[in-house]
């Protein structure tokens, strides 16, 4: 089982929206609501900064971008949390006897950070951030890494994530894909069309999923 990070395994939205508002304070401007921004999380921190200064050029977005990224590296981990109902699915899988790891787009020193910081790295057998290869989701290349560091084919791996390259990567890459409809999904995405192989709205459907299928 290969896991997605933000708004799949991980709820990080609390530090980066906090983050997001700090770097709006520092310029002066007033926080935005976190209804109106945690459908956006899973899209980066590019993203979250083009939400939060519209107006900004391109060079200014690069360097507000930067500066967003030292907010969030300062207080990483400090309100994120394993969605609920996760850790009875890491053991239950465990119990299983699968493996798990996490493919993600985040930079290697935040994911590795987190995983630290909530004492989760020794559940994952494998963990290929956003800078570990030249590529990242939706490309397979990622889904393909973390498939031969956990010793297995990819066709034997089943990827959940919350963002359409998710299941692309996944699909790509020759696994199933489950998008994980709890996570950060925009008002105007359409989950359903993205062709995945199922959906699970909260952790513990995983295994429920898992028990349809016979695994």
């Amino acid at each position: 089982m290969l896991f997605d990070l933000d708004g799949t395994l991980l709820d990080t939205a609390p530090d980066m929206i906090g983050a997001l508002n700090r770097l709006r304070a520092e310029q002066d401007l007033a926080p935005m609501a976190y209804g109106a921004l945690r459908g956006f999380v899973s899209h980066g921190s590019a993203r979250l900064v083009q939400l939060g200064f519209p107006n900004a050029d391109a060079e200014s977005s690069r360097v507000l971008t930067r500066r967003f990224l030292d907010l969030y590296g300062e207080a990483v981990g400090r309100a994120t949390r394993l969605f609920e109902g996760m850790d009875a699915v890491l053991d239950a899988l465990d119990a299983r006897g699968l493996k798990c790891g996490i493919v993600t787009n985040k930079p290697a020193r935040f994911t590795t950070a987190l995983l630290d910081e909530l004492e989760l790295t020794a559940r994952f057998v494998c963990v290929v951030s956003g800078d570990t290869l030249r590529e990242r989701k939706p490309h397979p290349l990622p889904m393909l890494h973390a498939a031969e560091l956990a010793g297995v084919a990819p066709t034997s791996c089943v990827y959940v994530g919350d963002a359409e390259r998710d299941i692309q990567a996944a699909h790509a890459a020759g696994m199933l894909g489950l998008v994980a409809t709890y996570g950060y999904l925009a008002p105007d995405e359409d989950w359903r069309a993205w062709g995945g192989d199922g959906e699970i709205g909260a952790p513990r459907e995983l295994i429920d999923w898992l028990e349809r299928r016979g695994g």
